[in-house]
């Protein structure tokens, strides 16, 4: 009988890639996690003690695999970050230590996962790069983006993939990224428990926050469609100059004739006042509005103008709120009109309603920013969070909520995971049971 698949798991955080390999049959022979707490927690659910910091391992001491997997730090690629790339001095180029083990083990496959923006970072230079020093490495291949919700799963969390075979070994020939040809119906429900007594609930200031929203909406006649761009409340009323020098650029002077956020008159006040009065984002330090910003700014003063006697009676309840609670994003073109009927998320750019077929993607979140389940006025659970990773089988989850978010929020999905080496190993004549999971489908 032939031995089993082989693989290592560097940045192996919660485990996703372990949890998927070692689910076909495949043997786990080294893995490697910078975090102390998310090491010990790899070892209590899968019996292995990962070694530490990557960089500080002697590579030559990894034991020879069959596939290499890496989820390597997205940090310097993610829109969400500074975009040093390759550049930060933390995480930049921790992808040259996998492709050191490449050169220096030679397994006969690796799957990498990052962001998508990665494809794009610094205009395509820093994709092109990786990918010229993958090929050098002895390597064909190849990337796509998938998500859980091709696969049934209810997130939408599209990743970039990288896989690459051996040319020794024939490449990639007869590779297809396992996507479906028609995807799924799919629902948030299926992976929610009713009332987890463990589950966060709501502020009460926050849900007074969405029941002045809740108001807005019923405030329009079904006949007028809401919009599908972003509701800026404290641009309604307001006209300050989008065009030209930016109010920054002018110092802020020159704005007596205007009104400021929410229409506030703008006349008799000092440069620094009329700051105060502008919105957040009206102040920043650019010489001109960028065009999309002025676009966006004026559908919202527009969409005002038409609906003015509609949302003057209402527009006093928001303007105490804080500024990422003056914002709706409402994500459900033609869905009921019943914020308490969807899932929502807070986020900096606002509270984003969603329908209910698919969870936001799970980012390294704090709590503020995990999907509520607005009918029952509370957070999704870990464990749930765990089910839209496919992780529902992982014994031990991080201690608190906190790290147990930011963890999930990091972590490969397991069933991605599956699929991707499913359709790696289909031509391979290896002891492994992706090839017989893919037949059997």
């Amino acid at each position: 009988m032939k031995p089993k698949l082989k693989f290592i798991d560097l940045f192996a955080g919660l485990g996703g890639f372990h949890e998927a390999l070692s689910g076909l049959g495949a043997k786990c022979v080294f893995a490697s996690e910078l975090d102390q707490d998310l090491s010990e927690l790899y070892q209590k659910n899968f019996g292995i003690k990962p070694h530490g910091d990557i960089r500080k391992i002697n590579l030559d001491d990894i034991p020879f695999h069959d596939v290499l997997c890496a989820g390597f730090p997205c940090q310097p690629f993610s829109k969400a970050g500074e975009q040093k790339g390759l550049d930060c001095p933390e995480w930049g180029d921790l992808i040259g230590y996998v492709i050191k083990i490449l050169k220096l083990k030679k397994p006969r496959f690796f799957i990498l996962e990052n962001v998508p923006n990665l494809l794009k970072h610094n205009k395509g230079q820093t994709w092109q790069s990786i990918r010229r020093r993958l090929i050098e490495s002895g390597y064909d291949i190849d990337h796509d983006f998938l998500s859980p919700h091709m696969f049934g799963i209810p997130q939408r969390r599209e990743r970039m993939f990288i896989v690459g075979a051996q040319l020794k070994i024939g490449g990639l020939f007869g590779f297809d990224w396992p996507k479906p040809k028609t995807l799924p119906s799919v629902s948030i429900k299926s992976i929610l428990d009713n009332y987890p007594p463990d589950a966060a609930k709501i502020r009460s200031d926050h849900l007074h926050y969405i029941s002045v929203w809740q108001e807005f909406i019923e405030a329009f006649p079904k006949k007028i469609e809401l919009p599908s761009f972003p509701i800026w409340a404290m641009e309604f009323g307001a006209n300050y100059p989008l065009e030209g020098p930016s109010p920054y650029n002018s110092g802020f002077k020159g704005l007596g004739k205007y009104k400021g956020a929410f229409g506030k008159e703008l006349k008799w006040l000092r440069s620094n006042q009329v700051e105060l009065s502008l919105p957040k984002y009206a102040r920043s330090k650019q010489n001109r509005f960028p065009a999309w910003k002025i676009d966006f700014l004026k559908k919202n003063r527009e969409f005002y103008a038409q609906h003015r006697k509609i949302i003057d009676p209402w527009l006093p309840q928001i303007m105490s709120f804080p500024t990422s609670f003056q914002k709706l994003e409402w994500n459900l073109k033609g869905g009921e009109r019943n914020i308490w009927s969807h899932i929502i998320q807070f986020r900096a750019s606002g509270i984003r309603v969603k329908k209910t077929d698919t969870a936001p993607s799970l980012v390294a979140m704090t709590q503020s920013q995990v999907p509520i389940i607005a009918w029952e006025k509370r957070y999704m659970t870990p464990r749930e969070c765990s089910r839209l990773q496919s992780m529902e089988e992982l014994r031990h989850l991080p201690g608190t909520p906190i790290k147990a978010y930011k963890a999930l929020g990091n972590a490969a999905n397991v069933q991605v995971i599956r699929k991707i080496l499913c359709a790696l190993t289909k031509r391979q004549n290896l002891n492994t049971k992706a090839s017989e999971t893919l037949a059997a489908e």
